[in-house]
């Protein structure tokens, strides 16, 4: 992947309603959504989420696929695929080893709930946990 074209996914994905749109079409990868069923999730009006559907697919991000008298929308996820590689590339000065941890790769949801935990100090002894539950 070049710049030019990092920088246009990456400027495609810099506004709330395209964003939320991705963000929807990934949940529904590969197949994709309706047009107007993501206008129906997302509250946006025919006009404006032809906008926003003409920028995603633009950047590469998205496709449409007519089917009978309706079109179509999904993720092409090899894009996001390369915008990510194109963006940790040069991961710890490019030497080959991986410098994510299994943490960094964990959910966000998962990592939230880590660092809750990891924030609390561990009891020493069962009654200093049963004192802590109390």
């Amino acid at each position: 992947m070049q710049t030019k074209q990092a920088i246009a996914i990456l400027a495609a994905l810099a506004q709330e309603s395209r964003l939320a749109v991705y963000r929807l079409l990934i949940e529904h990868a590969p197949d994709g959504l309706a047009a107007s069923a993501i206008a129906e999730r997302l509250g946006l009006a025919n006009a404006t989420l032809s906008f926003h559907l003409k920028e995603l697919q633009h950047a590469g991000l998205i496709v449409g696929r007519q089917q009978g008298r309706f079109i179509y929308y999904a993720p092409v996820l090899d894009t996001m695929d390369a915008l990510v590689g194109f963006l940790t590339e040069n991961c710890c000065g490019g030497s080959g080893a991986s410098c994510a941890t299994p943490r960094a790769c964990a959910p966000a949801t998962q990592r939230a709930s880590t660092k809750t935990r990891a924030a609390e100090p561990a009891p020493r002894t069962r009654r200093a946990a049963r004192a802590i539950e109390r």
